[in-house]
This record gives structure tokens, C-alpha cells and sequence, in this order.
């Protein structure tokens, strides 16, 4: 299959696009303010007659400051890069630079709006937290205060969300990984470097047992500052 999804779109001083259904070139000049001349122009090899849902493509206009036409504003909280953000919300670096024009992407500022060039999370979205079911009595301030996050925080990966209306039995996107349940055993923070086999020599267990002590973990893909639970080997008091 031909690589009309690839991440590598160039489009230096313009806005990279996804094709969603219903999209065409006139469709997306006139949204946008430009000509269909001008978007063929900007992507020599794409048949406008036969554009893929999820292709991407230059549109050969920056967004305004403040807008973000085909995607979402998100506002930077402590910790986000460009890479990280890109990853959370399915895109590429290039991608997000491309969107952001005015933006350093190594000089992100707390609570700066960015522009990501991606449709708005849906329900359910919640890459490096977890979802949570709203309780009575619930705010914002105070699941911030109990998952030890931040309100903007909860807020960001939340967009449609109106803080104020919460109501029982809804879902929400908490941004910090589940709590870690440890009966017996030690918490630990991975670290770079790390891997399940020398964590197992380390504190004398299996990778086995590690694995069966956190359901959903990937040997594979051990993230930096998360947090597991390693089971102390039986016989061990």
C-alpha cells in the first residue's frame, strides 16, 4: 500500500491538514481562504479526485494567532514538548511546527495556546492517564487535589468539558497514570535505562511476576517516571 499517510509532509509557512469525509480541494480553499490552484500546487502527487480519509496534506496558509482550523487549540502545561504532544495526540513533530509557525518549540511557556492539527479528542481519549466516573460531590479542583494534578491540567485533556456542569455517571480524563496497587510489594519509578529483567535480579523476583503485578504493562515500552509495583517473591518477609 502506498504511504499516503506519512508523517514527513512538508509545508513550510503553511498548516498540515487530515483529510476527514466530506473533504475536497474547493471544500478546503474556501474554508480556509485560499485557491484549489494553490493547495495542488503545495502537494504535487496527491490526486485531488481521490483524497484518503486520515491523508494529510498542506493547505498553503499559516492559521491565524488564536485559530486552529482543522484541529484544536491546547494550552501547554509543565512537562510538554513538541514531541509529547505529538505522540499524545497521534500526529508528527513537523505537523505541530507547521501549525505553529510563530511558536519555539524550545521555548514553551506554561499555559501558551498552541494550535494541534488533529480532530478534538473524542470520549475515552486518555493516552498516559485514566478514565474516571464522575461521583457526587466531584469538581475539578478537587480531583486535581486528589490525583496530586492540576485543574488546567484536567481541563486540557478534557476539551468540551464544562467544569461546571459535571454530572454523576460521566467520564472524564484523568492526566496522571492509575494509581498503582501494591499489596505486599514496593513501588517503583522507572528509570532510563531500565528493562522487566534486571528490575527482576535487582529485587530478586521474575519478569513474570512483574508483568502478572501490572496488568497493561508493556516489556517492551517501559515509560520513563511511571510508576509499577514490584511483588516480593514468596518466603520473603
Amino acid at each position: 500500500m502506498n504511504n499516503i499517510f506519512s508523517s514527513q509532509v512538508p509545508c513550510p509557512g503553511g498548516t498540515v491538514y487530515t483529510i476527514r469525509p466530506g473533504d475536497t480541494f474547493f471544500s478546503l480553499a474556501a474554508r480556509f481562504n485560499t485557491t484549489v490552484q494553490a493547495i495542488m500546487n503545495a502537494n504535487p502527487g496527491v490526486n485531488p479526485n481521490n483524497l484518503q480519509i486520515g491523508q494529510q496534506i498542506c493547505i498553503p496558509v499559516a492559521p491565524t494567532p488564536g485559530e486552529c482550523p482543522g484541529g484544536f487549540l491546547y494550552t501547554i502545561r509543565a512537562g510538554d514538548t513538541f514531541f509529547s504532544i505529538a505522540r499524545r495526540f497521534g500526529i508528527t513533530v513537523n505537523a505541530l511546527i507547521a501549525a505553529n509557525p510563530n511558536v519555539d518549540p524550545d521555548r514553551l511557556q506554561i499555559g501558551q495556546q498552541i494550535c494541534v492539527p488533529a480532530p478534538r479528542p473524542g470520549p475515552g481519549f486518555c493516552p498516559g492517564g485514566f478514565i474516571y466516573t464522575i461521583r457526587a460531590g466531584d469538581t475539578f479542583f478537587s480531583l486535581a487535589n486528589r490525583f496530586n494534578t492540576t485543574v488546567q491540567a484536567i481541563i486540557d485533556v478534557n476539551p468540551g468539558v464544562d467544569p461546571n456542569r459535571l454530572q454523576i455517571g460521566q467520564q472524564i480524563c484523568i492526566p496522571v497514570p492509575p494509581p498503582v496497587e501494591c499489596p505486599n510489594g514496593t513501588i517503583y519509578t522507572i528509570r532510563a535505562g531500565d528493562t522487566l529483567f534486571a528490575l527482576a535480579q535487582r529485587f530478586g523476583t521474575t519478569v513474570n511476576a512483574i508483568i502478572l503485578a501490572n496488568p497493561g504493562i508493556d516489556p517492551n515500552s517501559l515509560q520513563v517516571g511511571r510508576r509499577i509495583c514490584i511483588p516480593v517473591p514468596q518466603g520473603n518477609g
